[in-house]
């Protein structure tokens, strides 16, 4: 399996070859193959410049602060956000 990443100057390029999955990978459980998971993307964004930000994501971050900005009483604070997901899991049962 070849994957595809950012070189060093921010272009998309070809990897070497990985082992696809890691030896002994498909004897985890689940718990244990997203905390796998969970633990490489931890080392990945440790170092913040091995992750590039795409010009297009800062673009969306700029008009989201400038349209908070305009509007301050428009969307809710995290306490309303958190309790309509809270209902929302019930109510789909997805809170157990």
């Amino acid at each position: 399996m070849v994957y595809y990443g950012y070189d060093q100057v921010g272009g998309m390029g070809v990897s070497t070859r990985l082992p696809s999955p890691p030896p002994g990978f498909d004897e985890l459980s689940v718990d244990e193959k997203l905390e796998y998971i969970q633990s490489l993307w931890d080392r990945i964004a440790n170092d913040e410049s091995s992750v590039p930000v795409p010009e297009w994501h800062r673009e969306v971050l700029r008009e989201r602060l400038e349209d908070r900005h305009l509007n301050p009483d428009d969307g809710l604070d995290w306490d309303e956000v958190r309790d309509q997901l809270k209902r929302d899991l019930d109510r789909r049962g997805g809170n157990r």
